[in-house]
């Protein structure tokens, strides 16, 4: 195991010992970003870590849609994360590119860190760069990215995520 591994799950866990019992959603979102956002101890530290195991090859390592988007599986729910699982996301479009439609049944936080400038991600309360978003339980999405490079370093409640959920029919407006 890395090193950077273990100290980003250290970390993260001071970050899950504040919002385990918190429910994700805009309230939270808000909260996240005002004491936990861009500048923050926390955020800055889970920020370098995870650019870090993207460098090392250990984070957001299996390949979704080809090198443009990939995650992996950082740490299983478990007590000492307060059942909360610890996922890796990077998805890169010059332009803007859609990922796999899911459902959050407990909701989900993301720390968002653009890898390029300007690049951000799409979050239940529009188009985030730096920061969090937190979408509630029972939300569902694609993840879409504009403007480059993005890692989303995702929290997921008792790991519960949904791929096999069908999207909406879109209309051809």
């Amino acid at each position: 195991m890395s090193p950077h591994r273990d100290e980003l799950i250290a970390c993260s866990i001071k970050l899950l010992d504040a919002v385990k019992d918190m429910t994700p959603g805009t309230q939270v979102e808000q909260w996240l970003n005002a004491t936990h956002g861009p500048g923050s101890a926390i955020y800055d530290r889970l920020a370098r870590l995870i650019k870090a195991g993207i460098e090392e090859g250990w984070a957001a390592n299996i390949e979704v849609d080809g090198r443009r988007y990939r995650r992996s599986r950082i740490c299983e729910p478990c007590a000492e994360t307060f059942n909360f699982s610890i996922t890796a996301v990077y998805m890169d479009s010059k332009d803007r590119y859609r990922g796999q439609y899911h459902a959050h049944p407990y909701g989900e936080l993301n720390l968002v860190v653009p890898v390029d400038a300007g690049a951000r991600l799409a979050g239940p309360n529009g188009w985030c760069g730096a920061g969090w978003t937190a979408p509630a339980p029972g939300s569902h999405h694609y993840p879409e990215v504009e403007g480059g490079a993005v890692i989303a370093l995702f929290f997921l409640p008792a790991g519960r995520i949904s791929y096999n959920i069908t999207p909406p029919v879109e209309s051809a407006a």
